[in-house]
């Protein structure tokens, strides 16, 4: 079998047995550096990336293939990419850049499996006389229109 495919089997039999895990990205590079980017629905341990880690390396022959491993969860600085992740960080505040490169800031609100709602708030003009007025508004975004979509870190 296939070194790749082999690898892609072995991860997806420890996913089946971790529903609450999913697979953000995997990555090889030229010289069979293997990363696996990992997320979870109530996060991601320690522990939870030595099991994946273990149940490719204990399966696999170093003589036959050599490899390096490295298994990570998705931090925050990484950009979210999977419905589940979206799902996972409801009611947190996103900045969503989109293909036209566009920015947009707000509370996820809402969820599924072909876009995500934000609610903006910000301050405009009054449409008669000075001063601005609170607004808060509902924007749907599909998921095929976000190129980038960041949790908004706030201390």
């Amino acid at each position: 079998m296939e070194f790749r495919k082999r690898i892609e089997e072995l991860l997806n039999e420890f996913l089946g047995t971790r529903e609450d895990l999913f697979l953000v990205d995997l990555k090889f590079s030229a010289g069979d550096d293997i990363t696996v980017i990992l997320d979870g629905d109530n996060g991601v341990t320690l522990q939870d990336c030595l099991d994946a880690s273990r149940a490719i390396e204990f399966n696999m022959d170093r003589e036959e293939h050599d490899f390096s491993l490295q298994v990570m969860s998705a931090g925050l600085s990484e950009p979210l990419s999977a419905p589940r992740q979206f799902k996972k960080n409801f009611g947190r505040e996103l900045e969503v850049l989109l293909n036209d490169s566009t920015k947009i800031e707000g509370e996820l609100a809402k969820v599924d499996d072909e876009k995500i709602t934000l609610i903006l708030r910000y301050r405009k003009p009054k449409e008669v006389g000075k001063g601005k007025v609170d607004v808060e508004e509902e924007k749907e975004i599909p998921y095929s229109e976000i190129k980038k979509a960041l949790v908004v870190i706030k201390f």
